[in-house]
């Protein structure tokens, strides 16, 4: 009986091992190889051949033969699709060591794009997103040598180093009218993927940076201490998927199944029709039914783009942000008899309703720009607001002392909960928004009668 592989994805540059946004699922080691009918033809091998020999006899330094074969492979595989890769014996390793989420480097997911390194996304509190890197950014240098000309696998391997040491790295962003340099130092980054905490009136917000094998279960344990620490019953949730650029694919269904009831979660389709997988939804949602808002943007790949597909086309959640980065592709990794692995492109994934992001992405149902809300002295009124208890001869109120204190907390914590709002607005617009959106929800959800129970 063959063997399965189950291969999770490396997620961070700094210690990458291929491309971005890479789904996984199980490999069987003895998959049969291709029928004689499809074999390489004798002349295309006597061209492989006679390029080998040229290269060795007349290249202007002397090349062995180790070398030039493992060239070939990388660029036999690295030029099927930017997500599929070559990895020898210590990538490999490497790679499996990452998927723990515990890693050393910079804590960013890149991608090639037309011979430079482009950022997909930072990870949460890590040197990238500390030093200010975006998703788009294209790393351009690393400390004096340009990206110009590397692999993919060779700048990553430039960007790695031991804790505590340093590196330069110069950024080309969009609209700005010269590059940037950032000076980092390397961490040993132990990356928590799911982060969570109460927001006003009984709104969950729980944040998801990768997708791992231990997000699954590190959902639902942060969900339930919310609900055990919250002073009131969880009125509704946002789930943060920005910047989240994928991962484990076992991780992105049992977050859709969290909160599906019914229905497949995802399709996967190969190029043979036994290739087909469908993952479908479990009873159960550990919201109840609760109003739900989904946050997006660019860098959001893969994994999370499953999650956010799922939830859309399920109408479980109302889905808010920008476009998604549009990765409709399953990689599978292939161990190797010599140690290493191949990771190659297998499949192609399909949301509940049978449509493709590949390319296109994942729409939000309400698009948000993303803004940056900057305090000014604007902001400060000249005065505090008159009210009808400051006009000269204004009736008073009758109701008893009991009463007015119940309303003068009241506003004492409408005043509390106004300035946490603009605090939020100012830090994290997007955020603001959701929840303004899903306050909506479930004011629109109780005056229907059908409360979250």
């Amino acid at each position: 009986m063959p063997r399965s592989y189950r291969v999770p994805l490396a997620l961070a540059a700094g210690a990458l091992l291929g491309a971005a946004a890479t789904l996984t699922q199980s490999v069987l080691a003895d998959k049969p190889q291709s029928t004689a009918t499809d074999t390489l033809g004798f002349r295309d091998l006597q061209t492989f051949v006679e390029i080998l020999n040229r290269v060795k006899a007349d290249y202007v330094e002397p090349v062995d033969d180790k070398t030039l074969i493992e060239n070939a492979e990388r660029g036999m595989i690295s030029g099927l699709d930017p997500h599929s890769a070559y990895m020898d014996k210590d990538e490999y390793k490497d790679m499996n060591v990452i998927t723990t989420g515990k890693f050393g480097g910079l804590g960013i997911e890149v991608q090639m794009q037309d011979g430079f390194v482009r950022v997909v996304s930072p990870i949460d509190d890590t040197p990238a997103a500390k030093a200010g890197i975006k998703p788009g950014d294209l790393i351009v240098k690393i400390d004096d040598t340009p990206v110009k000309g590397l692999t993919l696998n060779e700048a990553v391997d430039k960007m790695r180093g031991e804790p505590g040491s340093k590196i330069k790295l110069t950024i080309v962003r969009e609209g700005d009218s010269a590059p940037k340099v950032m000076d980092l130092t390397r961490e040993t980054i132990s990356v928590d993927s799911v982060r969570g905490r109460m927001l006003d009136d009984g709104i969950a917000y729980l944040r998801i940076s990768s997708f791992t094998t231990e997000t699954g279960d590190s959902l639902r344990k942060q969900f339930a201490k919310l609900q055990k620490d919250s002073k009131t019953p969880i009125k509704g949730m946002v789930l943060d998927l920005r910047n989240n650029p994928g991962g484990v694919l076992d991780a992105a269904v049992q977050v859709g199944d969290d909160f599906i009831t019914h229905g497949p979660i995802v399709t996967i389709k190969g190029r043979e029709p036994e290739a087909r997988r469908e993952f479908d939804a479990k009873p159960g949602d550990i919201l109840k039914g609760a109003p739900m808002v989904v946050l997006i943007n660019g860098g959001s790949a893969s994994a999370s783009e499953i999650v956010a597909g799922a939830l859309q086309d399920s109408h479980r959640a109302l889905i808010v942000g920008t476009r998604s980065f549009g990765k409709g592709s399953v990689q599978t990794i292939l161990p190797l008899s010599n140690g290493g692995a191949i990771k190659i492109t297998t499949a192609r994934y399909y949301t509940p309703s049978g449509r493709s992001i590949q390319a296109e992405g994942i729409q939000p149902d309400v698009p948000i720009r993303p803004l940056q809300i900057a305090k000014t002295d604007d902001d400060k009124p000249d005065f505090d607001p008159i009210t009808e208890a400051d006009l000269k001869g204004s009736l008073t109120n009758t109701d008893d002392k009991e009463s007015q204190e119940q309303r003068e907390k009241d506003a004492a914590e409408r005043k509390r909960q106004a300035e946490d709002a603009q605090k939020l607005a100012e830090s994290d617009y997007g955020l603001y928004e959701a929840s303004n959106i899903l306050r909506g929800l479930i004011l629109s959800k109780t005056a229907l009668g059908d409360g979250a129970n």
